[in-house]
C-alpha cells in the first residue's frame, strides 16, 4: 500500500554509486538493523540518505539519519509570502497508528519530521532561536508529528499532510499548532552533527511501539498557492533509504 501511494513520487532509476565507507564516524551506519541506501550523485549530498536507524530504551525513541553530506545545512530559499511556501524536511515514516501521539481519525501514515521553512513559523508555543520572539523561528530545523495521506489535489499519486475538513473538530494532540491540517509541534529538538541528524521522542504509552517498523525519506513539500485544502503538499521526494518505503527498519529495544 505504501508503496503505491509514493509509486509516482520516488526517485527511480537513478544511478547510484556504492555505499560509502562507515569511517565517517556515523551512528545510524555502525548499527546492524539499520536501513541503509547507496550513494546518489544526482542529488543534493545533504539529503542523500546513507542509513537510517530507530532504537528505543523504554518510553524514549531515538530516531537518527546519516546523510552523504551535512544533515541540515540546506535549507530552502525564502518565498517572502504563504502561499507557495516551500518546505524541507528530514522524514522517518512509521507504522504507528496516528492515534497513538494524540491525533483522532487520521488515515494515513504517521511521520516524524524534521522541516526547515523560512516563510512561516508553526511552533507557536516554542523560541527554537532564542530571541524572545515565538514567532519568527520557521527556518530553524525544528519537528513534527505529520499524518500524510493520498490527496488529489497535490497531483496524480501525490501526498499532503492530512487536512482538516471545513466545520470538524478532530481531537489534536496538546501541542498542535493551530493549522487546518493534522500537524503536532511537540518540541522534540533536532540534532545536528556533521552527517547526522538525531530526534529523541519521549511517548505517553510505550506499548504503541511494540512492533513499530520506519523508513527514513527526504523530501519537499509545498504550500497550496491559495492556502487552501489542499494545504500542504508533498512535491518532491529526493531519497528514500529502503528505495520503495516498504518500512523495513524494525525498532530495537535497548
Amino acid at each position: 500500500m505504501l508503496k503505491t501511494i509514493l509509486g509516482t513520487l520516488l526517485i527511480a532509476g537513478l544511478p547510484a554509486a556504492a555505499l560509502a565507507d562507515d569511517g565517517h564516524g556515523h551512528q545510524a551506519l555502525h548499527e546492524k538493523d539499520a536501513v541503509l541506501s547507496p550513494e546518489n550523485v544526482e542529488i543534493d549530498r545533504n539529503y542523500d540518505i546513507l542509513g537510517a536507524h530507530v532504537h528505543r530504551e523504554g518510553r524514549v525513541v531515538t530516531f537518527h539519519m546519516t546523510l552523504q553530506g551535512t544533515a541540515g545545512a540546506t535549507i530552502p530559499a525564502a518565498n517572502r509570502a504563504l502561499a507557495g511556501a516551500p518546505v524541507h524536511s528530514y522524514v522517518w515514516p512509521t507504522s504507528l497508528a496516528p492515534e497513538s501521539v494524540g491525533f483522532e481519525g487520521g488515515k494515513g501514515i504517521l511521520a516524524l519530521v524534521a522541516t526547515s521553512h523560512p516563510d512561516f513559523d508553526d511552533t507557536p508555543l516554542f523560541d527554537e532561536n532564542g530571541d524572545g520572539d515565538l514567532a519568527n523561528d520557521g527556518a530553524g530545523w525544528h519537528s513534527h508529528w505529520v499524518v500524510l495521506t493520498k490527496t488529489a489535489g497535490c497531483g496524480e499519486g501525490a501526498l499532503a499532510v492530512q487536512d482538516i475538513a471545513d466545520g470538524a473538530a478532530p481531537k489534536m494532540p496538546a501541542t498542535w499548532p493551530g493549522l487546518p491540517i493534522y500537524i503536532d509541534s511537540p518540541g522534540f529538538s533536532p540534532v545536528m552533527d556533521g552527517g547526522e541528524i538525531t530526534l529523541n521522542v519521549v511517548f505517553e504509552d510505550a506499548s504503541v511501539l511494540e512492533g513499530m517498523t520506519y523508513d527514513g525519506v527526504t523530501s519537499a513539500l509545498r504550500v497550496n498557492e491559495d492556502v487552501h485544502a489542499p494545504l500542504l503538499c508533498v512535491v518532491d521526494v529526493f531519497d528514500v533509504a529502503s528505495g520503495d518505503l516498504s518500512l523495513p527498519g524494525e525498532v530495537k529495544t535497548r
